[in-house]
């Protein structure tokens, strides 16, 4: 009998609730299966920033009555530091990237590199209690990446946001990020290794042996050259920063990255700065599928960039819409997109908006088509030396819950998209606790099928210090998407990140089956 055999079988006979589950999970559970909470999760964060101005908070937070019935554990949550891998020669822990002649032996030097550990090793905003968040600031510019766990009663939905304002320099803005869990694949649509752009993708392994990652970037025309993507190893709880421009000796604007983990498993986010429109975290897209929603734009948007790609076999036709608040549109002279398998496709959405929060939404030109497709959006809001940027990907649905962190008494808006129309959503979103105390509020929403609703969410009563906000389909509720800005302006710059919610997976379906161990022998 496989590995895997013997896994399903193990699972089967003890009832273990898995630790995540696949995209595409259906809302109904199988006839005599049972839907339970998971019992252990894992997060990463990456170092946040290695600027002398900057200042990074952290907010962690479980859903309060998630894990009702998990064998009545209370459990742990808690990050710690994890050591960084720094390239030969660089004195900015790993953020030193080659140039010039040396360019495409960034990522081989990195995974060369001496590790540093990490000068703490006190546990990161460790919670005490579900359904009151805990936060913690640095402004160290050698702040590390973190790396931990969740288990018992704070394991489903537990969440961590990373936020960090630079006040001025390169690397200004404000960036955001909801802490990932590890995997193996990752798709990143929006990268970029033009000569005004720095982008980091940083790699975080959270497990006691080491991993092995290739990283492949995808240009307009295929493949970019070069092989110094390949075989990195990234160490035992342990982070390796890689420019992107050292990977490829051809400067690319709009670039997608495919980030592989043959041996192990990693956290991955990409770390963009730009020169003109600041810098923000884009977090990996959803799995590629032949739809996708890109939640969240905002309505004074200034510019509007899609990158997409096809990575399968087949070139991908799509059908390209707006949802506003009265229904889907066809940007102007966008009525289709055709992208070609393997090679990235960048449009600018001119005056896309026009004044109005929308959510983008990508669908087969042709119905029976299954090519599967990833998008990310680069948005700016300001005009010009006052411009702020920020990355929307594609986005998972919210099938049960959602939360997103770090929401102060001003500055955040949620954007909810039911994207098939006819199918109204319906949701629940409830502010918590605030992290110095308020009593937690909820209030119910109804987005019409094909339109978006954005709104002021609702705030705790006597909120003080931060809250988080949980997002919960009812029962029959159609599809739905969501996204959370935040706004905090610098001066003149309109300052903003935007965190897409997909599902927090905070619970599976586990077949009925009796005991039989002989399923262990057959």
């Amino acid at each position: 009998m496989s590995l895997i055999g013997v896994a399903v079988a193990l699972a089967a006979v003890t009832g273990v609730a898995a630790v995540a589950a696949p995209d595409g999970e259906g809302r109904d559970a199988p006839r005599g299966s049972s839907r339970l909470p998971v019992q252990r999760s894992a997060l990463l964060c990456p170092a946040p920033t290695s600027s002398e101005v900057g200042e990074t908070a952290y907010t962690a937070f479980a859903p309060k009555g998630a894990a009702a019935g998990a064998d009545g554990k209370k459990g742990t949550a808690e990050l710690r530091p994890a050591g960084t891998v720094r390239a030969a020669g660089d004195g900015a822990g790993g953020k030193g990237g080659k140039k010039g002649k040396d360019k495409g032996k960034g990522a081989a030097d990195a995974a060369a590199g001496q590790t540093v550990a990490p000068r703490d090793t006190k546990p990161v905003v460790p919670l005490q209690e579900a359904g009151k968040p805990v936060i913690a600031t640095t402004d160290k510019p050698d702040a590390p990446a973190l790396v931990g766990s969740a288990d018992g009663m704070f394991a489903p939905g537990w969440t961590v946001q990373q936020t960090t304002s630079v006040a001025a320099g390169a690397g200004r803005g404000l960036l955001g990020l909801s802490c990932t869990t590890p995997d193996t694949t990752f798709w990143f649509p929006g990268v970029s290794t033009a000569t005004d752009r720095q982008d980091y993708v940083h790699l975080t392994n959270p497990d006691g042996v080491p991993a092995v990652v290739d990283l492949e970037l995808h240009g307009k025309d295929g493949s970019l050259a070069g092989s110094a993507g390949e075989d990195i190893s990234v160490p035992p709880h342990t982070t390796v920063p890689v420019l992107l421009s050292t990977l490829t000796t051809t400067p690319t604007t709009n670039a997608s990255l495919h980030v592989v983990a043959r041996e192990g498993r990693v956290g991955a986010a990409v770390q963009a700065s730009d020169g003109k429109l600041g810098s923000d975290w884009l977090p990996p897209a959803a799995d590629p599928a032949p739809s996708v929603v890109l939640p969240g734009i905002p309505k004074d948007a200034t510019s509007v960039r899609l990158v997409a790609l096809a990575p399968g076999e087949s070139d991908a036709d799509l059908k390209v819409q707006l949802a506003t608040p009265t229904g889907l549109i066809t940007p102007a002279g966008l009525e289709s997109l055709h992208l070609k398998s393997g090679m990235t496709t960048a449009v600018d959405l001119k005056d896309l908006t026009k004044g109005e929060a929308g959510s983008l939404v990508l669908t087969p030109s042709d119905s029976d088509s299954r090519a599967p497709v990833t998008a990310a959006l680069r948005v700016t809001r300001g005009k010009g030396a006052e411009q702020e940027m920020a990355f929307i990907p594609a986005t998972r649905p919210v099938e049960k819950r959602a939360t997103a962190a770090d929401n102060r008494d001003r500055g955040s808006t949620l954007s909810l998209v039911a994207p098939e129309k006819g199918k109204d959503a319906k949701v629940k979103v409830t502010a918590s606790a605030g992290s110095g105390g308020g009593t937690p509020v909820s209030k119910t929403y109804t987005v019409k099928g094909g339109r978006s609703l954005d709104v002021e969410p609702p705030r705790p009563q006597g909120l003080k210090g931060t809250y988080a906000l949980t997002v919960e389909p009812e029962p029959g509720s159609g599809p739905v998407y969501a996204a959370r800005m935040l706004a905090r302006p610098q001066g003149g710059v309109p300052a903003f990140t935007v965190q897409p919610l997909p599902d927090d997976r905070g619970s599976v379906l586990v077949p009925a089956a009796g005991q039989d161990l002989s399923l262990l022998t057959d």
